[in-house]
């Protein structure tokens, strides 16, 4: 059975920005909310912390302020991955060098590579770092899946020890589930598909839902792995809208927009995302409010 990082919710947390770079004031702010609320790990400088419009410096600043307020009280978790082998194995030995616990590493984008490809990159990665590393198979924004077979040659790597699953696609992950059984653990990239993960042997989510909910992200997963799966489920379909809501435009418009209404100062994404379109604020308010996040 391969090394687990985290059981439960890990947070995508979102990167504050200001007028001079990343809020570093407002990010430790972050942290220490998503800790006090039971979150089990913490992702930095992925998707939905907006890397890929951050300078390799700031990215490396944000890695390693994650780092030092943590403190070791829950795992980091940073993200690593690129379209230039060559580059990710660069950061990735500098993550490691820094602390974190574990390294996500997303497929190579824009090139396009074969699945013969995709083993190549990772087993090149794994090689060179210590790293526990999670894979990361978000087809819609990269434009390659991690099919199953492929996973599983991966999963015979000893530091490739999971995948983060947001395909959407619940067969395809179960047929991973059955083919690299405890070798390779799942995580829920989805918010609306958690419980389901969970039910073909998932053991978390990698959740953008958490940033303004970390408490109730963790129950979800709590609750279903101690047997209250009415809980649970009833917990999945009451969040749905606001899920939908948080996705209504390209992630992390809408997270940051939330964060924003609820009184932090995270700022707005950075070129080419823009902050959200009023008629979309209007309508994720209505559901925050509902939800319950507004007192």
């Amino acid at each position: 059975m391969k090394k687990i990082i985290f059981k439960g919710c890990g947070t995508a947390i979102i990167t504050p920005f200001d007028e001079t770079g990343v809020n570093f004031d407002e990010f430790k702010k972050l942290i220490e909310f998503q800790i006090s609320n039971k979150v089990d790990s913490i992702i930095v400088c992925g998707t939905t912390g907006e890397s890929s419009t951050m300078t390799l410096e700031e990215r490396k600043q944000t890695i390693k302020f994650a780092v030092d307020t943590v403190a070791g009280r829950i795992p980091v978790i940073a993200g690593t991955g690129g379209n230039c082998t060559q580059s990710v194995i660069e950061f990735t030995k500098w993550a490691e060098s820094v602390g974190v616990d574990a390294a996500l590493i997303v497929t190579p984008y824009y090139n396009k590579t074969t699945q013969d490809g995709l083993v190549a990159h990772y087993t090149a990665i794994a090689k060179e770092t210590k790293l526990p590393i999670i894979l990361y198979s978000v087809p819609s924004r990269t434009g390659v899946n991690i099919l199953p077979q492929t996973c599983l040659k991966l999963s015979q790597i000893e530091n490739i020890v999971a995948i983060k699953e947001a395909s959407g696609n619940i067969s395809q992950i179960a047929e991973i589930s059955n083919l690299c059984k405890d070798n390779l653990h799942i995580y829920s990239g989805n918010d609306d598909q958690i419980t389901s993960i969970l039910a073909i042997g998932g053991i978390g989510v990698i959740s953008v839902l958490s940033n303004i909910a970390p408490e109730f992200t963790h129950n979800i997963v709590y609750n279903f792995e101690n047997g209250n799966l009415k809980e649970a489920i009833d917990s999945q379909i009451k969040a749905i809208p606001l899920v939908k809501a948080l996705f209504s435009e390209v992630n992390p418009i809408p997270v940051k927009a939330a964060l924003n209404m609820l009184e932090y100062n995270v700022g707005t994404p950075r070129l080419p995302l823009l902050e959200m379109s009023e008629n979309g604020k209007e309508k994720l308010k209505s559901e925050l409010l509902t939800f319950g996040l507004f007192k």
